[in-house]
């Protein structure tokens, strides 16, 4: 409920300029598994008889300097190198392809498999397709323990036992109350960040945008409204531990989208939100069996949305 609808298909920028060509190409079996996910994507409207508002117009990283193109180069022919395509753009391409961007703008790279989706639609439809193939669909009910007795799991809710022989966790860093079943917590670390949503407008971007000169990320959903983000960090309320929205990241998060699109001055904020990203050390999933048998665990570091269908 509050992710912000992104549909990844490149290594992000950001870890990659921070951490290199080597950490990028043992991050490409992690990519693979998004692009395999996204081919899943691309027919789930089908699939779960629902319009997901999914678009799979490709996916737009701008650069603002000589730097960031070189950086951009590189990145791309490691993508290639795992069969994910990209155009490179220059000045006059990008101008065409996106007028909005600012003129001071050098080039991007569009990656074609990247989109959107409306995951306030999506998880209502997983689950009412997962209803209808026999699931329950238990929602506002804590798992408050977890152990394994006689060759079944036995989960304690605060609506009484639940058992089953096997068991799925993902539920982020909490799943680590229940280490005590494979030994010690797993390296996945809690990041609050922030979005915000523009009143609607007519429809203008038609593409998933990313900044290479800074934190950002925008693009339009089918009502019209933009989103904006791009993983500003949010704070943390003392008392109920819930993130909220950081006056100062909202700020800078602006600054950022109106230097590469100057026309967004005027539009009106008119919501925003704060939830809780996942990371992990290289970035990289945790999925599989771990620990005792018929235990999986499943986390997908900040691309989680568009891994959930695989």
């Amino acid at each position: 409920g509050r992710n912000a609808g992104s549909l990844h298909g490149q290594i992000q920028h950001a870890p990659f300029v921070e951490r290199g060509d080597d950490w990028a190409r043992g991050f490409l079996p992690s990519l693979q598994f998004l692009v395999d996910s996204l081919e899943i994507w691309s027919g789930l409207a089908t699939l779960l008889d629902v319009d997901l508002e999914v678009s799979l117009n490709g996916g737009l990283l701008v650069a603002e300097t000589e730097e960031q193109m070189r950086d951009i180069e590189r990145k791309v022919a490691i993508e290639r190198s795992a069969g994910v395509e990209s155009e490179i753009l220059g000045p006059s391409d990008l101008q065409r392809f996106a007028p909005y961007i600012s003129d001071s703008m050098l080039g991007a790279q569009l990656c074609y498999l990247e989109g959107t989706a409306n995951p306030l639609v999506a998880a209502p439809a997983f689950a009412k397709a997962a209803q209808g193939l026999g699931a329950r669909v238990l929602t506002n009910t804590r798992v408050q323990g977890l152990d394994r007795s006689g060759g079944r799991f036995i989960a304690a809710t605060d609506i009484g036992e639940v058992s089953a022989e096997r068991v799925v966790l993902a539920a982020g860093n909490d799943m680590n109350r229940f280490s005590n079943l494979w030994g010690k917590p797993l390296p996945i670390v809690d990041e609050p960040v922030q979005v915000g949503v523009t009143e609607p407008l007519t429809p203008w971007v038609h593409n998933l945008v990313y900044f290479a000169g800074g934190k950002l990320s925008f693009k339009q959903a089918k009502a019209g409204t933009l989103v904006i983000g791009g993983g500003w960090a949010a704070d943390v309320d003392t008392v109920s531990g819930v993130p909220r929205v950081s006056p100062y990241s909202l700020s800078a998060n602006m600054e950022v989208a109106l230097r590469l699109v100057p026309e967004l001055a005027g539009v009106r904020l008119i919501r925003t939100w704060a939830g809780i990203g996942l990371a992990t050390p290289d970035l990289a999933p945790i999925i599989g069996g771990l620990g005792v048998t018929g235990l999986i665990v499943g986390v997908y570091p900040w691309m989680g949305l568009t891994a959930g269908p695989l």
